[in-house]
């Protein structure tokens, strides 16, 4: 493959699973992309991906508001009861003073999610209405920069360990909050899994050039 200027680079498309280089070549609405070697999905071509990407960031955005409004779960040990929510769980770190480990929690659990799901928004809403050519680009970078630092999911995780062990000792009660962060988790999984960086690059390169 002839490579005669970095603008050819934006055109090479690298295969996820055999690392086999490819040019990229126009493909029609709905069809996707696949490698000559192994077979693995290169890109897909979803014209109404801007319009359901930006669907599916705010109702990830509503759970995840909801589930930092109310708490988690609830925990009755022996008469004494104890609540959890995202904020408290970064707090309870602060007022204890683990300063260290709970500004990495509150960036992890509570600030990277809310900044990459507004920033989700945003990007979809200005493919979607085909303005901000330049913004797009920039959040984007951004996106692909900050996007492995969101562990939300990872939370989850842990309070469902912590609940198991916790059964036969306790009344555990969950929330409307424990419910909006698995909806939240599960948006959120389906946004940054399955639609890939890459496709909405291609996407906004076929939004500003038409």
């Amino acid at each position: 493959m002839h490579i005669e200027n970095e603008d050819d680079l934006d055109k090479i498309v690298i295969c996820p699973k055999c690392f086999t280089l490819h040019q990229e070549t126009p493909i029609q609405d709905g069809t996707k992309a696949l490698c000559t070697q192994c077979g693995s999905i290169l890109y897909r071509y979803d014209s109404n991906l801007a319009k359901n990407g930006l669907a599916l960031s705010i109702t990830a955005l509503i759970f995840l508001i909801l589930a930092n409004m109310f708490p988690i779960v609830s925990i009755d040990i022996l008469g004494h009861e104890q609540y959890l929510n995202i904020t408290k769980t970064f707090l309870t770190l602060f007022d204890n003073g683990f300063f260290i480990v709970g500004f990495f929690v509150m960036f992890l659990i509570f600030v990277f999610p809310f900044l990459i799901t507004i920033l989700y928004i945003i990007l979809f809403a200005l493919l979607y209405f085909k303005v901000g050519e330049h913004i797009s680009k920039n959040i984007l970078v951004l996106i692909s920069h900050i996007e492995p630092w969101s562990m939300a999911e990872i939370f989850l995780v842990s309070i469902l360990v912590a609940l198991v062990k916790l059964i036969g000792y306790a009344q555990i009660h969950m929330g409307v909050s424990f419910w909006a962060l698995i909806a939240y988790v599960i948006f959120d999984i389906y946004i940054t899994r399955s639609i890939k960086i890459s496709e909405i690059w291609m996407l906004r390169s076929r939004v500003y050039n038409k």
